[in-house]
């Protein structure tokens, strides 16, 4: 089987587990009010990986995925750092199914954009930014659970980038950022002007939502691929009032 065949089966399979597991939910199965997410956009849909590591044989098979797609498609790559802290427990699977060593990024509170980032740095002194080994030479892949807009990304760079200098350490790069789902949003824009490659299992907008269609039901498929089409429609209060009665359970 050709990676690309491989790649559309695995995607296909961690993205019905990820549905029947919660970490997609809809506001049809699962919250009929639907969610208001950190940037104020009013969503149907809302999807959350952090509890990827409470189901070991799941997070296995994401660690098999996720390893053999970075020796396909990251073929330099030969050490990752997961991004705190979502990140980490992915990282940790890749390495011991794919062998390949592995490190993560220190949360750092407060900070969400490069601008924090800056600003953070000032005040931080020469405390270490990244756990685990580095070495020159090194082609380092970052690693977390999903990517929206990029920024904690950006910022997993940098510690990347401060912690090269602190440590000394020559010709380490990185060119590539390795998550299980692209929510397509951007993303893949804005890390090519950082010069790197974003690399995901389940692109969520153009492939992830058609793997879902067998098992959502009709006006779920339909309403969550009309929202991540337009999603300004939905933020109309008369809409979501529609949706929340026309939900089988009413009322959470």
């Amino acid at each position: 089987m050709s990676w690309r065949a491989e790649k559309e089966d695995l995607g296909r399979e961690l993205i019905h587990a990820l549905y029947k597991n919660g970490m997609i939910k809809t506001w049809f199965r699962d919250n009929p009010n639907g969610w208001t997410l950190v940037s104020g956009i009013w969503s149907p849909l809302y999807i959350q990986l952090r509890p990827l590591s409470s189901y070991p044989e799941l997070l296995k098979n994401v660690g098999y995925a996720l390893s053999t797609l970075i020796k396909e498609e990251c073929g330099a790559v030969n050490r990752i750092i997961g991004v705190a802290t979502a990140g980490i427990p992915i990282a940790t699977a890749i390495s011991l199914l794919g062998n390949i060593p592995s490190g993560f990024t220190r949360k750092l509170e407060g900070v969400r954009s490069l601008a924090d980032f800056n600003q953070f740095v000032k005040r931080y002194g020469e405390h270490s930014m990244i756990e685990g080994i580095l070495a020159d030479g090194d082609a380092v892949g970052i690693v977390d659970d999903l990517v929206t807009k990029f920024d904690s990304k950006v910022v997993a760079l940098k510690q990347l980038e401060f912690e090269i200098k602190m440590r000394g350490l020559r010709d380490v790069r990185c060119s590539d950022v390795i998550v299980l789902l692209d929510r397509e949003q951007g993303a893949e824009e804005i890390a090519n002007e950082y010069g790197v490659a974003l690399h995901s299992l389940i692109p969520f907008r153009s492939k992830g939502v058609s793997w879902l269609k067998d098992v959502f039901a009709e006006q779920e498929y339909e309403v969550i691929v009309d929202y991540l089409r337009d999603p300004e429609r939905y933020q109309d209060a008369r809409v979501q009032e529609d949706l929340r009665t026309s939900a089988p359970h009413k009322g959470i």
